[in-house]
């Protein structure tokens, strides 16, 4: 039986009210056709992994092709910001190895391309002029065109899709069969250092990962965020006696799985090792005590398999603690609202860092700790910084500084502080409920930017 042809028809955005209609009346009745691709080429609904892509359009419809004759198209609803969505596209090129990817919410459509590990914009259509922009879409991503290009490149060593993709998840198997260990680090306060631990590790537990997190902070303003200080006074205080000083002071008692409690601040389950107020008064007692300092570093090894991923909060100074956490931990991502004063503190933190690397190679050779990169944070969401400040406040902390900035972005924005300050009745007095922004409001800008970060950090680790 011959296969059905479609004939593309002229779009028009307003025909599209939702997502569904996006994908059948603008992609499979208009957009594909109209790039040559006909049904057999593309697929839709494709699930890689963890990866779920809308369609995926392929150039060559022999089972062996190369990345560069494939396409990823992802449909949004009409109301979406595309520009929320442009980290995820990424993320799909990257992991699976695409070299070009479309977003579209039918009233406008970008062309990316991978380019190394950067994706750039080729194309940015409004709906209503993509018919008569049809001819530069080809040009970029039309079947023919395409195909023309592969034979021009240099020659990529072919793979079958399918082969590629089980050898990635293989890969991705592989890497995370280890635990990992990040220290959330900064000598400067007030950056959203606790913010960016609590709901990076909500988002990473949404991931399916199973998460670890650590308070080495005496504030102890992460183990208050994860809602475990649900006394009043001291009288009632359920944490003095079994905290993160313990883990530390003791080499055969208080084993993690001894010490640790299990948080209700999102739907999946964040194991916490919480701290404390008297941690302060504990630090001279422990730097008196050598073995402290790698303490952490082998108990975790007692449960690397009960764990995919470990967080450790860490105090804003260069004391103890600060020090543990980055003898401990795999990698290290710092948080900034990339203000004089913080960028400023990243020469110390540079300073800090390399000093306890010699340390680590004294163990028995542990490699440098790796740096995530700098994650802007608590940045403030007026149009005017974000649109001409903020890219020149990036710039100073790669050009002057030299360290590399995440792609997500936190903004400062009220959904964050609500969720960590919700309380409920019980008696006469308000116990705090914190929960994750991404619980509290799924669908805000924070629990998107947050959801993208745990996205982000699990392709760099």
């Amino acid at each position: 039986m011959a296969a059905l042809k479609i004939t593309p028809r002229l779009h028009n955005p307003e025909r599209c009210r939702n997502e569904s209609e996006v994908e059948s009346k603008f992609i499979v009745c208009y957009l594909l056709p109209a790039l040559g691709y006909p049904p057999e080429s593309w697929h839709q609904e494709v699930t890689f992994g963890r990866f779920r892509l809308d369609f995926l359009a392929v150039a060559d419809p022999k089972p062996r092709f190369r990345s560069q004759l494939q396409i990823v198209i992802e449909a949004k609803h009409p109301n979406q910001n595309l520009k929320r969505h442009r980290y995820q596209l990424r993320e799909y090129l990257k992991e699976l190895n695409i070299r070009y990817g479309v977003l579209t919410n039918g009233k406008a459509l970008q062309v990316y391309e991978m380019q190394g590990l950067e994706m750039k914009l080729l194309l940015q259509i409004p709906g209503k002029k993509v018919a008569s922009h049809i001819g530069e879409l080809r040009e970029a991503i039309g079947r023919n065109s395409l195909i023309k290009k592969a034979l021009i490149r240099k020659p990529v060593k072919p793979l079958s899709f399918v082969q590629s993709t089980e050898s990635k998840k293989r890969n991705t198997t592989q890497d995370l069969s280890k635990m990992k260990t990040i220290a959330i680090y900064h000598n400067k306060g007030g950056v959203g250092k606790t913010t960016t631990t609590i709901n990076l590790a909500a988002a990473l537990s949404k991931q399916g990962k199973r998460i670890l997190l650590i308070d080495l902070d005496s504030q102890a303003n992460t183990t208050f965020a994860m809602g475990l200080v649900k006394f009043q006074d001291e009288l009632h205080d359920t944490i003095i006696d079994s905290y993160v000083y313990h883990v530390l002071r003791d080499k055969n008692k208080a084993k993690i799985s001894e010490i640790v409690r299990t948080s209700d601040f999102c739907k999946e389950p964040i194991d916490v090792i919480p701290s404390h107020i008297d941690l302060m008064q504990q630090e001279d007692e422990l730097k008196q005590l050598a073995p402290a300092l790698t303490r952490l570093f082998y108990k975790l090894k007692e449960v690397e398999d009960s764990y995919d991923i470990v967080l450790i909060d860490t105090p804003p100074s260069l004391n103890l603690y600060a020090k543990i956490a980055i003898v401990t931990a795999d990698y290290m991502l710092i948080p900034s609202d990339l203000k004089p004063f913080a960028n400023e503190g990243l020469r110390n933190v540079r300073r800090f860092v390399s000093e306890i690397d010699e340390f680590r190679e004294a163990m028995g050779g542990r490699p440098p700790i790796q740096l995530l990169g700098v994650l802007a944070s608590k940045i403030s969401t007026a149009y005017k910084f974000v649109e001409h400040t903020l890219p020149k406040m990036k710039e100073v902390v790669e050009a002057q500084y030299g360290f590399p900035l995440l792609n997500s972005h936190i903004f400062e924005r009220r959904d964050i502080s609500a969720a960590v300050e919700r309380t409920i009745e019980v008696g006469d007095i308000d116990i705090p409920d914190p929960i994750s922004v991404i619980d509290y409001k799924p669908r805000s800008p924070s629990a998107e930017e947050f959801k993208a970060l745990g996205l982000e950090i699990l392709s760099l680790i």
